[in-house]
């Protein structure tokens, strides 16, 4: 049976172990419970693409619902891929599955990076457990965890904008309300209206500062979303505005983006007045050659006196209608002079597809645009001309993602490495053992060293070093390696982490597995070899192989010297022919030369020869 035939074996075992047949998942030996949606990746120009790595949240229903059958645990939740689609860190395990929102790195609080990410409410949807906003550290580890304090029923999915420095974030928030349709026209009507507004918390005690409500500034009738037949008896009724995401400049204003309004709001900080309306039927701008319909993820780019530029997801679309054929992010300049709005760029949705639901827009340090489009978890990049240079789906239809971001990050966790290793082998003479590592987050890893012990207290020794390749690596040692371990190391080969001390997996009955124990052994079973004796058996032999190729290297290069050698000779002596040749001419030349002079020259003084 040949180590092919074993690996064959392993990976259908750990199919069957995963109970599952999804080539859209991935999945892992050394943690089979992870199972994250692959991406499949296009790239137009990878040059131009700026570094880091993509933030994203999967999830197949926006309710939470109970874990089933269905869906297996560790597909859902905060994931973080790199540019190749190669996962970095699952989070879905330590969430228990339960859907996470706004997933991003917030490299503003401090020198450090952290993580920000919505964890949504129970499965049961327990009156106590009404979710909330959490941050980790770069070690994934908790930092804050900001509660729901007030009367919200839930800390709602759309954002958590945490400010820079980290003492505050924002919020969307919803309550369901009586409200009368006497603004609708309809005065003798009353019914359930969800209404929208926002929060700026304080992260460490949830403590809200600032509470800002659509229904004291906003009238029913300025949405644009369908008015209800008749009154909604239950709630939460008619969802008449739809905030979706929120942002604060350096004024300490807020930039309200209203779904079924179609309008961005700018708000006061001093008493919540709004300052202008962009878009929608109020509108306080002039709109320069473009609309807008149904947008996402309105984001301050840049703020004076006189100008504002924004950025934000035009879906132009909603789940039952379209303003537009594609949706696109815009970069929009704001004259609050002139009270006029100009498109400054357009980055169109590469496949020319609506984005109904969800999404954003984010800008990058080196100037290029990062859209994600949400369904399918969509999501692209462009240059600042418009280029698209890269787009990326997942390959599953199930998932989705509310937003996807890019941001560079550094992951350190405090969790070990995670190991296997299963040994194989039909003879005592062609035994292996295959390790299997991964570091779930760890991002500077650059290379694995494997080690091998005689026993749990026995010194570890090295058998090999492999580049990391992947979420989780591979690296063939020869022999029977009983106690197994490996180190992470970063590109500068110093050491990040070390793995626990496992014992490898060996099969339950040898001789049903297929092994045949050598004649001379006189053995049945195989046992575990020395370590230290394997490595330097290895070593010895490659020693061998050295001298041997040394000793062919010298033995070639005397022949040739020889050749060499004898060409080298008749050159020489060519040389020396050639040269004395040479030597020759020139001496006959210089006789004639000499013997010219005594020649007899006919002059008119000389007298005549008889």
């Amino acid at each position: 049976m040949t180590l092919a035939w074993w690996i064959l074996a392993l990976s259908l075992w750990q199919t069957a172990a995963a109970q599952v047949n999804d080539d859209d998942l991935m999945s892992f030996i050394t943690r089979p419970e992870i199972r994250a949606p692959k991406f499949d990746v296009k790239y137009h120009d990878r040059r131009l693409v700026s570094p880091g790595y993509w933030f994203v949240a999967p999830y197949t229903v926006l309710e939470p619902e109970p874990p089933t059958k269905k869906w297996m645990p560790c597909q859902v939740g905060p994931h973080i891929y790199d540019a190749d689609g190669t996962l970095i860190w699952s989070g879905s395990c330590l969430f228990e599955n339960r859907n996470t929102f706004d997933f991003k790195a917030v490299n503003h609080i401090d020198d450090k990076t952290h993580l920000s990410f919505i964890v949504q409410h129970a499965f049961d949807n327990n009156a106590d457990q009404k979710g909330g906003g959490l941050i980790l550290d770069g070690r994934y580890e908790y930092e804050n965890v900001v509660p729901v304090t007030n009367d919200v029923g839930a800390f709602d999915i759309h954002e958590f904008n945490v400010l820079p420095g980290g003492k505050t974030a924002l919020a969307t928030a919803y309550r369901a309300m009586v409200l009368d349709f006497a603004d609708l026209g309809r005065p003798d009507e009353q019914g359930w209206v969800m209404t929208g507004g926002f929060e700026e918390i304080d992260v460490a005690t949830g403590d809200v500062l600032f509470d800002w409500r659509t229904i004291d500034h906003i009238p029913l009738s300025e949405s644009t979303s369908a008015w209800p037949e008749g009154p909604p008896g239950d709630p939460p009724g008619w969802d008449y505005i739809h905030v979706n995401s929120i942002d604060k400049n350096a004024d300490g204003d807020y930039l309200l983006s209203a779904r079924f309004t179609d309008t961005i709001y700018l708000i006061s900080h001093e008493d919540g007045h709004i300052i202008w309306r962009l878009g929608g039927k109020s509108s306080d701008f002039e709109l320069d050659n473009f609309r807008f319909y149904r947008q996402h993820h309105a984001r301050f780019l840049s703020h004076n006196e006189t100008h504002t530029t924004i950025s934000f997801l035009n879906n132009a679309s909603d789940e039952q209608s379209e303003d537009d054929i594609r949706s696109s992010v815009l970069i929009v300049s704001l004259d609050t002079t002139t009270m006029r709005a100009s498109v400054v760029a357009r980055y169109g949705r590469p496949d020319g597809g609506l984005s109904r639901l969800r999404g954003n827009a984010q800008t990058l340090p080196n100037g290029n645009i990062f859209a994600g489009w949400s369904q399918q978890g969509y999501h692209s990049e462009f240059t600042p001309d418009g280029t698209c240079v890269m787009e990326a789906r997942f390959i599953s239809p199930r998932f989705s993602t509310y937003r996807s971001y890019k941001f560079e990050f550094h992951g350190r966790p405090t969790e070990p490495p995670a190991l296997k290793a299963f040994v194989y082998g039909a003879r005592d003479s062609d035994l292996s053992t295959v390790y299997y590592v991964s570091w779930n987050g760890a991002t500077d890893v650059a290379s694995w060293n494997f080690y091998a012990q005689a026993d749990p207290a026995s010194p570890p020794v090295l058998v090999g070093n492999v580049p990391k390749a992947g979420f989780e690596t591979m690296f063939v040692a020869d022999g029977y390696m009983n106690w197994v371990s490996a180190e992470a190391l970063d590109g500068e080969g110093k050491p990040l982490g070390m793995s626990d001390v496992m014992q490898s997996v060996v099969p339950p009955d040898w001789l049903a597995a297929g092994f045949h124990p050598d004649a001379d052994s006189g053995r049945k079973l195989p046992e575990p070899a020395d370590p230290a004796a394997v490595v330097g058996a290895l070593q010895a032999e490659e020693d061998a192989k050295a001298q041997e190729k040394a000793e062919e290297e010298a033995h070639q290069y005397a022949k040739a010297y020889e050749v060499l050698g004898g060409i080298g000779g008749l050159l020489v002596f060519m040389s020396v022919v050639c040269s004395l040749g040479g030597i020759l001419a020139a001496a006959g030349w210089m006789i004639r030369r000499r013997r010219g002079h005594y020649l007899e020259v006919p002059s008119e003084e000389a007298p005549p020869r008889h």
